[in-house]
């Protein structure tokens, strides 16, 4: 009986694994690292996009580092060079934080011992010698893609079948405590419907030049967002240039954005070409746009209109095309019903407007991000983590987690610090504030109503709803009343009248 299980789990995890609709949509990503034009040549020979490849160049280690963390790469082709020293910091990195991404490494025959020995150090798929072929390239690739895949998907599943065969510590319902499927949009790690309904408008908006306003709390991702966009857009040769427009003057921000001239201001020792002006062709995120004064709000709207830039200090006109990316953690709209933000730029801002949920709305994606971090710390830091346990996990998802993903990242971080070596995370890891976190074990999965009349069940339904609310915000009333609609008066009737106490279940 014990083996059926297994098989079936299996099964239920490779299924989970075929349905994909987010990451199957999107090519593989090529990043190549050199200098050499016959190199470039001969990766632009081998792999284009018709294929399926989308291809990333860059010079130095330090860009390639830098690319890997903003956008998922699937490949990372390394040249050595021809210089006296080998930078394989972006080599590395790659190893540890990106442990997915498989690695080729190329070199001149000439160096042969230095180039097998830091392929041997990095775990490259292969070394390949120069001049390439772009036939033999071609195959060599897709066969590392392909042999990258199946190493994720064994480790999904020896993690599931592992944890499975420990049937005291770890499976105390049906579901694993590590789910095996999960989607991906770039950096975004969710397995929740609202986040894959998200990323396929995020999708539709990147085939766009619209302007694009991302609505959310802090920590839900909103920039990673916004990098994928941009990767994932017309746009994505040209740069990608970020402004947080909170906690700065109006002067500066005009001059970060619109640049400046020499002598527009005490301290201008020479002219500043601006953001919009360098990310021409590209894309500019403004991040807290809400807290823009309204009289830059006026110049930001005739640059949305028109397209004009004019430096501070100038009289010059100029024009750049750049797509803009709005970010706020405050509602606009509400803003604008107030009248502390302009309506009419509101309406530009907002050519598609994507609203990020909080992670307390989306639980469900508490699971495949916490193996996700799991994994990426675990290569960082150099740790062997084997998983999660039931019970951590239940307190990771019954926590509410106010900072959104950045707190669950930072929490998990934490524990695989702490975690012994080749084991289990599990509940004497985790901050006192989530393993004090009480666990609604009651819910309204399976419920039952209780009394004999229709008025009698309604009200012992409507209690489980507000009961497994309130746990599930950690008793923030006012979090609660917005979610269910009552006003914070109507929520706190609804708890004296069912008699609801904090840490009651039932």
């Amino acid at each position: 009986m014990q083996c059926v299980n297994l098989i079936g789990k299996a099964a239920k995890v490779e299924a989970a694994n075929r349905w994909n609709p987010v990451q199957l949509s999107i090519v593989q990503t090529i990043l190549v690292k050199s200098t050499d034009a016959a190199v470039i040549a001969a990766v632009s020979a081998a792999l284009s996009e018709a294929d399926g490849y989308q291809l990333i160049y860059c010079e130095d280690g330090r860009t390639a580092t830098r690319w890997m963390d903003e956008v998922l790469v699937n490949l990372f082709l390394h040249d050595c060079g021809d210089g006296a020293e080998v930078d394989e910091s972006a080599l590395i990195h790659s190893r540890l934080a990106h442990t997915s991404c498989a690695r080729i490494v190329v070199f001149d025959p000439a160096r042969t011992p230095q180039g097998f020995e830091l392929a041997n150090r990095t775990a490259a798929f292969v070394f390949l010698f120069k001049p390439l072929d772009p036939a033999q390239l071609g195959v060599i690739v897709k066969r590392a893609l392909e042999q990258a895949e199946l190493a994720r998907r064994h480790r999904i599943l020896s993690r599931e079948l592992k944890l499975s065969l420990d049937e005291d510590i770890f499976q105390t319902s049906a579901d694993g405590s590590v789910q095996g499927g999960y989607l991906q949009f770039e950096r975004l790690v969710f397995a929740s419907a609202r986040m894959a309904d998200l990323a396929a408008e995020a999708q539709m908006a990147a085939r766009t030049n619209m302007p694009v306003l991302i609505q959310g709390d802090t920590g839900t991702g909103k920039e990673l967002l916004a990098r994928a966009i941009h990767f994932n857009s017309g746009r994505r040769k040209s740069p990608m240039l970020v402004q947080n427009c909170g906690g700065i003057a109006e002067n500066m921000l005009h001059s970060e954005l619109f640049g400046h001239v020499q002598g527009a201001f005490p301290g201008a020792i020479s002219d500043r070409l601006g953001l919009f002006r360098a990310a021409d062709g590209g894309t500019v995120f403004l991040d807290e746009v809400s807290e823009i004064s309204p009289q830059f709000q006026v110049a930001l709207l005739r640059f949305l209109q028109e397209g004009e830039v004019k430096p501070l200090g100038s009289d010059t006109m100029l024009y750049s095309n750049v797509r803009i990316i709005a970010a706020s953690n405050k509602s606009i709209e509400k803003m604008v019903e107030q009248g502390t933000f302009r309506r009419d730029l509101y309406y530009r801002l907002r050519g598609f407007q994507l609203n990020v949920p909080s992670l307390a709305d989306r639980p469900e994606d508490i699971p495949v991000l916490t193996r996700f971090f799991v994994e990426k710390y675990a290569g960082v830091l150099g740790r062997r983590v084997l998983g999660v346990t039931t019970d951590a996990l239940k307190h990771l998802e019954a926590y509410p987690f106010p900072g959104n993903v950045r707190e669950l990242e930072t929490e998990v971080q934490r524990m695989v610090a702490v975690a012994e070596q080749g084991g289990y995370i599990a509940l004497r890891h985790l901050s006192d504030k989530i393993s004090s976190t009480p666990i609604n074990v009651a819910g309204t999965a399976g419920f039952v109503p209780m009394g004999d009349s229709l008025k009698d069940m309604v009200e012992s339904l409507e209690r489980a709803i507000v009961v497994q609310a309130l746990d599930r915000s950690h008793w923030n009333q006012s979090k609660v009343a917005n979610d269910l609609g009552l006003s914070r008066v109507g929520l706190a009737n609804k708890i004296k009248r069912y008699g609801i106490t904090r840490g009651r279940r039932g």
